[in-house]
């Protein structure tokens, strides 16, 4: 077996440091650790919940001062509901320019059908459900992120699956249709690199009380503001890669066609969701570093900022005042990816921060 490499060969690569002002502000301290965020065009802020620390409510509203309410409706987060749709695991949330809300069910805490749920925020109600059964979503499929594209009328769905099986699923948004692509391409399966934070390894325990250090395929995914390139990347990898939306989109296009397609853009860390503004540059949170940073346009990588509160950055979206918001949830003090042992505690936190360009709401 291939030994691990070592995450810090980003660092050393970059001699990246840190900025020391602090260009974020934490606008929220929350009680429950988020998943992913979303802002609407509205100045609406939706927020998904983790399922790693078991929510009530899968997907909330941020109502100011702290607080939050489920989203859209307490019946639709209602997992013991026997009766109708309800919202079982969202973390991947989206808000497209007609101000639907999109909401990528993984369905894994009570192991049903993964699914997208539109909900009109502007007439209030449930705009569409799509259903990704299998085999488009295979028995370990943890569909987690999305990019929508308005100009291909699809959504790019990353999954990062078992490692060896991870793949980016096409969803036309016309017919409901999906395809599983790249499956096992290198794009989007995970390098042999293990994630340290704070010095103590991200690490699960099986049914056996056998600790392993888990290697994550594809998570991150974002698309510029033309909808020309999807940019996307295993979370345990140090390359960011691209690819046209318009081949992605291209149903005639098979795997190894596709794979000839995919270009490796730049470097980056380990991270989990990133952000694009009009100049298309990208931002993540730098997990081992509790950093935030931004692959610029001429891929080079600067870090914004450096600070124990950023302690996992998750997820981040531009709102329409310009600024990028972003959440901290701590995953790895989480029972799931700490041996077990769950150490996370709340205040978890809602951030503002301000980026190099504005971008698009909801993206």
């Amino acid at each position: 077996m291939r030994k691990a490499v070592p995450v810090l060969l980003f660092a050393l690569a970059f001699n990246a440091a840190a900025d020391p002002s602090s260009n974020y502000n934490i606008i929220a301290r929350l009680g429950q650790g988020p998943g992913n965020v979303t802002v609407a065009g509205s100045g609406r802020i939706i927020l998904s919940q983790h399922q790693f620390y078991s929510p009530q409510s899968s997907v909330v509203e941020y109502q100011g001062k702290d607080a939050v309410t489920p989203f859209p409706n307490p019946a639709l987060n209602d997992r013991s509901s026997q009766s109708g749709l309800k919202l079982d695991s969202v973390l991947g949330i989206r808000t497209d320019a007609s101000g639907m809300v999109w909401m990528l069910d993984n369905g894994m805490r009570s192991g049903v059908t993964p699914k997208l749920v539109a909900w009109d925020t502007q007439a209030d109600r449930l705009h569409r459900v799509i259903y990704l059964p299998a085999p488009i979503t295979p028995k370990d499929a943890f569909v987690n992120d999305f990019a929508i594209d308005s100009v291909h009328n699809r959504i790019f769905i990353s999954d990062p699956a078992g490692g060896a099986n991870a793949a980016i699923i096409v969803v036309d948004l016309e017919t409901g249709a999906a395809r599983r692509v790249l499956q096992g391409h290198a794009s989007v399966v995970p390098e042999n690199i293990d994630l340290v934070i704070d010095k103590q390894p991200v690490q699960v325990k099986d049914a056996a009380d056998h600790l392993s250090r888990p290697h994550i395929g594809v998570n991150p995914i974002t698309e510029d503001l033309q909808n020309e390139w999807v940019y996307f990347g295993p979370m345990h990898g140090l390359s960011l890669y691209r690819i046209k939306a318009a081949d992605l989109a291209d149903e005639h296009l098979n795997d190894e066609v596709l794979g000839r397609k995919v270009e490796r853009y730049s470097a980056k860390p380990i991270s989990d969701g990133i952000s694009i503004d009009r100049d298309n540059n990208i931002y993540l949170g730098e997990l081992a570093e509790n950093a935030i940073g931004v692959i610029k346009p001429d891929r080079s990588y600067q870090r914004l900022a450096q600070d124990p509160n950023l302690s996992w950055v998750d997820s981040l979206s531009f709102g329409p005042d310009g600024k990028l918001y972003a959440v901290v949830n701590r995953l790895h003090q989480s029972a799931t990816l700490n041996g077990g042992e769950g150490l996370s505690k709340p205040p978890y936190f809602l951030l503002r921060i301000d980026a190099l360009a504005p971008g698009m709401p909801g993206r």
